[in-house]
């Protein structure tokens, strides 16, 4: 039988949190139970019944939660009950409130890696405020999908998820709360209204900018209201916020070192949804890699929307300093910016860190490459030899269309320029198929540009019309779509060509591979990445450790192996291993 419900007395509540001994987090964004640590009466079943009552910003709602396990916040073992017989006064209550289970998140992350690292930006926000983490999506009380606006595929990958979270909404248990969906990131700032109105499915909405505020937002959304904050920023970098890794215990991770863009490049939506340029600290990023290298991490890549054009005004004695030169050949749509520690200071100072880790940057802009910079990758050996140099185009009529600031000349000149002085160097690039006005003629001519540059990593897609952008409001997508499926297509297949031919060249050369785990399509096999970011795959079996008298053994995830490769595809090498060493080791051998 069921226990009757407490009686509240009439004491006003509590204005302060309890004292510091309860050992509890005040206040918890939502209170969904309460957890006592006496046994119940065996003959009787429990119930706790609080009515509803306003306390400071947070409410506390009525549960009926069930008994029994292991809370998912690790307060032990507990159980729901209150005594028959007894009142609940205001201590009682106040020390009732110290064992709150807490509000659990299932985060989803879709598109680029600069959504990954927000990921980590959210979370490190909301455990702070309270929040317990879940995996299992059953589990959740608030889902927060963290989106990109890039392509309209990803954004209808993302109203095909809210359609499954509505099936799940209806079938949650009315013995629990509602459950709250967050919509984040790119396409919360651009579609906003769209997504609180559609279906009414959405309860919190959330732009790139407006993650400090989410413990406000999901407090309002505990209302039955909807919360939205999508205003973009001029100065916000959350600097202050040392993100929490996703991955628990892997050996790369990303530091986001500034936010927005100012290219204007007219397909381009990432102006309108993360807004203006801004840089962190150089202190504030030195702080982050230091705290990953004590953790372990053996890779970071430094994530930025424009990476290279890195400008950190928090020194005031930088503030004069003339802006760098452009790469020869390229333009802006905007004046050159003086003042500031640039990138190439700050890839000096991030590479001192610790010699064992591996430093990428991406996504840069081919206009930022300064000599200073070329020169220090070639220099420092825990700088990889790989770039990103998006092209988007071969033809100089596009480029131009695009506002890329460049011709087809002035991208190829820098890339020899690249190759000259970083030998070996591993190019990536990105492409995009059938932009407005684009002929068949412009097509072939990137068709070319693949082939002669012979990239070893691309990324490919048909272009999406955004709203907002330049190109939504001065061009005509004019080119059908079967006509883009079919330029993407020969793209694609002229990439995977030339990638292999470059790939191909490595055949029977050894390269040094940091260990990431085992292989996803067999557990007798690792997987990792040699310098120039290729996944490469070998056997898992002893090796020989090349620092005097180390004992043999299997090679760990963040192990370095010299694999000498056997064979090659376009996206894959295969080979033997040779030996562990290290990453100052290899370097010194060379």
């Amino acid at each position: 039988m069921s226990l009757p419900p407490p009686r509240v007395n009439s004491t006003p509540w509590p204005t302060a949190p309890p004292s510091p001994s309860h050992r509890c987090h005040w206040p918890s964004p939502r209170i969904t139970s309460a957890w006592f640590t006496l046994e119940p009466p065996a003959t009787s079943s429990t119930q706790l019944a609080l009515p509803t009552t306003r306390l400071g910003h947070w409410s506390l709602k009525s549960q009926r939660p069930t008994v029994s396990g292991t809370s998912r916040t690790g307060l032990g073992k507990m159980f729901h009950f209150l005594r028959s017989q007894q009142s609940c006064t205001r201590e009682r209550l106040s020390r009732l409130l110290c064992h709150t289970a807490f509000v659990a998140v299932y985060l989803e992350t879709y598109g680029c890696q600069m959504n990954v690292s927000d990921t980590e930006i959210v979370w490190a926000i909301l455990q702070k405020n309270g929040y317990a983490r879940t995996k299992e999506l059953g589990e959740a009380d608030v889902v927060l999908l963290v989106t990109c606006s890039v392509r309209e595929k990803a954004e209808q990958a993302i109203w095909n998820r809210l359609q499954h979270l509505k099936a799940l909404k209806a079938r949650r248990p009315q013995a629990r709360a509602p459950l709250r969906v967050g919509i984040l990131g790119c396409m919360a700032e651009r579609l906003k209204e769209e997504i609180l109105h559609r279906e009414k499915l959405v309860d919190v909405v959330a732009g790139p900018d407006a993650y400090r505020d989410l413990p406000r937002l999901l407090a309002v959304a505990e209302s039955g209201q909807q919360a939205a904050n999508v205003l973009l920023s001029l100065d916000e970098t959350y600097a202050d916020i040392l993100p929490v890794q996703t991955s628990a215990g892997g050996t790369t991770a990303f530091v986001s070192i500034m936010r927005g863009c100012d290219n204007m490049c007219s397909y381009c939506i990432v102006p309108f949804t993360r807004g203006r340029e801004r840089s962190r600290p150089i202190a504030s990023i030195l702080q982050e890699v230091r705290m990953l290298s004590d953790q372990g991490v053996k890779e970071v890549t430094l994530l930025g929307q424009n990476v290279n054009s890195f400008r950190d005004l928090s020194e005031v004695h930088f503030q004069s300093v003339a802006a760098p030169g452009l790469s020869r050949g390229f333009s802006t749509v905007y004046k050159a910016k003086p003042g500031g520690l640039r990138f190439s200071h700050l890839l000096d100072q991030v590479s001192r860190i610790d010699p064992e880790m591996r430093i990428r940057f991406t996504s840069p802009h081919p206009k930022d490459f300064p000599d200073e910079v070329l020169q220090l990758i070639q220099e420092r050996h825990n700088i990889c030899k790989q770039l990103h140099l998006p092209a988007q185009s071969g033809s100089t009529r596009v480029l131009e269309a695009m506002r890329r600031g460049y011709t087809r000349e002035a991208y190829l000149e820098l890339v020899h320029h690249v190759r000259d002085s970083i030998p070996g160097v591993s190019l990536s690039s990105d492409f995009i198929a059938g932009f407005c006005g684009e002929t068949e003629e412009d097509h072939l001519q990137t068709v070319s540009l693949l082939r002669e540059v012979r990239y070893n990593v691309g990324f490919l897609f048909a272009y999406s019309m955004r709203q907002k952008t330049r190109a939504h409001h001065r061009l005509q997508d004019d080119v059908p779509a079967d006509v883009k499926k079919r330029r993407l297509e020969q793209l694609i297949a002229t990439f995977r060509e030339e990638a292999a031919r470059a790939n191909a060249a490595l055949v029977g050369q050894a390269q040094l591979v940091l260990v990431e785990g085992p292989s996803k399509r067999s557990a007798s096999e690792l997987c990792g990445r040699n310098d120039g970011n290729i996944k490469v795959i070998f056997p898992d079996a002893e090796l020989e450790d090349a620092a005097e008298h180390g004992a043999p053994g299997r090679a760990q995830p963040g192990d370095y192996v010299v694999v000498k490769v056997t064979s090659a595809s376009s996206q894959t090498l295969r080979g033997v291993p040779l030996y562990r060493t290290t990453l100052s080791r290899a370097a010194a051998s060379h």
